[in-house]
C-alpha cells in the first residue's frame, strides 16, 4: 500500500517559509541586544526588552491570528504576516532611541506571532493524517535548523561586515520568506458558505483559545521553562567553564542530531503513538541538561547537546503535533495558536526567572537543579496527557472519518 505524499510542493514552500521566519527570529534574538547597548546606548535591562517585548506581542496577536484564519483563510493571513514581517525587517535602519526599537520589536513581534500561526496551522492541514507525526518532525526540524543558522550568521554578519549589512541581510530572508509564501497553492473555499454553515461562537476569552489544546500547550510550557535557560546561558556558560569555541559548535552538534534521528523519532509517532517517542525525548533532555551542569570537557559538553537535541528537539514538534490532532479539524488554527501562545509564555517567564536565579548560584547549579525540573516534567507530562494517550488515537480516527 502506497503512503500518501509528504513531500508536495506546498509542504516544501510552506517549509521554506517557516526556515526563513525563524532564521530571521533568532538572527535578531542574538544581535539586537549588542547593537541596543553598542549603538542605542541602551543599558542591560533595556536589551532584555527587545526580546521581551517581542515576544508579548506575539503571544498577544496569536489567538486573534487563529480566528482571523478561520474567518478569511489562511493564505490571506500568512501572506499579510509575511508582508508585515517584511516591512519590520526594512524599518530597522530607523530607530536611533530604545523607544523606537522598541516600538518596532512589538510591530515586528505580531506578525511573527500571525506567521507562525498561520504557517503552523497550513502545515498540519498538508500532511497527511498517516504521517502527521513525521510531518510535524521535519516542520520542527525547520524551526531548529533556524535556531542554529540564525544566530551564527547574525554574529559573524554583525561582527566582520557591520550592523547596516546586518539589517541588509535580514530584510533579505524576510523577502526570501514571501517568495516561498507565493509557491503555496491552498484550495479555495467559499468564505461566506463556510461562515453560514458553522454556528456562531460566543465571545469571550474562549473564543480565542483551543480548549482541548491547553493541557498539552502547559507541558510544552512547562519544558520551555527549562529551555529558555539553554537558549539563553549556554553561550555565557561555555565561556564560564572555558569551552569558548565549543560553544560556537553546541547548536550545530544539536542540529546533526536532529537531521539524523528525524527521519525515524516521526515515524515511530506515527507508528506505535505519542508515549513512545515522549517518554524517551523527556530522560534523554534530562541526561542532556545533567551533562551540561557537569562539563569539564568539549566532549562532554558537546555530548549533552547532542542529547538536548534529541529530547527536546523530538518533543516540541511531537507535542505540536498532540495539541493539533486534539482539535476538531477546523479548530486547527485555533489549537496552533493556542500551543505556541502558552510555550512562548512558558519560554518568556523562565528567561525571566532563570535570569534572576543564575546570578545568586550560577549556571552549573542552575543546569544541575533543572534536571530535576525536566525529570518532574515526566510526571507533567503523565496526568495532563500521557494516561489518555489511547484516546488520542480513536479521536484522529473520528477526525478522519467526520472529513
Amino acid at each position: 500500500m502506497n503512503k500518501p505524499r509528504l513531500w508536495t510542493k506546498n509542504f516544501i514552500g510552506i517549509s521554506i517559509a517557516n526556515f526563513l521566519v525563524f532564521i530571521t527570529f533568532y538572527y535578531l534574538l542574538v544581535t539586537l541586544p549588542i547593537y541596543a547597548l553598542q549603538d542605542l546606548n541602551g543599558n542591560a535591562i533595556e536589551a532584555g526588552l527587545i526580546t521581551t517585548t517581542f515576544l508579548i506581542a506575539a503571544i498577544l496577536s496569536r489567538p486573534f491570528a487563529g480566528r482571523w484564519i478561520e474567518k478569511v483563510g489562511k493564505f490571506p493571513i500568512l501572506m499579510s504576516a509575511l508582508l508585515t514581517l517584511c516591512l519590520a525587517s526594512a524599518l530597522y535602519f530607523f530607530p536611533h532611541s530604545m523607544t523606537a526599537m522598541l516600538i518596532l520589536r512589538f510591530c515586528h513581534g505580531i506578525g511573527f506571532g500571525m506567521a507562525t500561526t498561520a504557517i503552523g496551522t497550513i502545515v498540519a492541514d498538508l500532511i497527511p493524517d498517516s504521517r502527521k507525526g513525521e510531518g510535524m518532525g521535519y516542520y520542527g526540524l525547520t524551526i531548529n535548523l533556524g535556531m542554529v543558522i540564525g544566530p551564527f550568521l547574525g554574529l559573524t554578519v554583525m561582527q566582520q561586515l557591520g550592523t547596516n549589512v546586518m539589517f541588509t541581510v535580514n530584510a533579505i530572508c524576510a523577502v526570501l520568506a514571501i517568495m516561498a509564501g507565493l509557491l503555496i497553492r491552498l484550495p479555495k473555499k467559499s468564505i461566506a458558505t463556510k461562515m453560514a454553515m458553522e454556528p456562531k461562537r460566543t465571545g469571550g476569552i474562549k473564543s480565542l483559545f483551543e480548549m482541548s489544546a491547553i493541557p498539552i500547550s502547559l507541558v510544552a510550557a512547562f519544558f520551555g521553562l527549562v529551555y529558555s535557560s539553554i537558549i539563553s546561558f549556554v553561550s555565557i556558560y561555555a565561556k564560564e567553564i572555558g569551552l569558548v569555541e565549543a560553544a560556537s559548535y553546541f547548536f550545530i552538534v544539536y542540529a546533526v542530531v536532529l537531521l539524523l534521528s528525524r527521519p525515524f523519532t516521526g515515524k515511530w509517532f506515527d507508528q506505535y503513538g505519542a508515549n513512545v517517542i515522549i517518554y524517551p525525548s523527556i530522560l534523554c533532555f534530562a541526561i542532556g541538561t545533567y551533562l551540561l551542569s557537569v562539563s569539564s570537557s568539549a566532549f562532554m559538553f558537546l555530548l549533552s547537546a547532542a542529547l538536548i537535541g534529541l529530547g527536546w528537539g523530538t518533543a516540541f514538534p511531537s507535542l505540536q503535533t498532540i495539541a493539533i490532532q486534539l482539535a476538531p479539524p477546523k479548530k486547527r488554527a485555533l489549537a496552533t495558536a493556542t500551543y505556541l501562545s502558552i510555550f512562548d509564555f512558558g519560554f518568556g517567564v523562565g528567561s525571566l526567572i532563570f535570569g534572576m536565579v543564575v546570578t545568586g548560584i550560577g549556571h552549573s547549579a542552575l543546569y544541575f537543579y533543572s534536571t530535576f525540573l525536566v525529570l518532574i516534567g515526566l510526571a507533567v507530562y503523565y496526568f495532563l496527557h500521557g494516561r489518555n494517550n489511547l484516546p488520542l488515537k480513536n479521536k484522529v480516527q473520528e477526525d478522519q472519518v467526520a472529513s
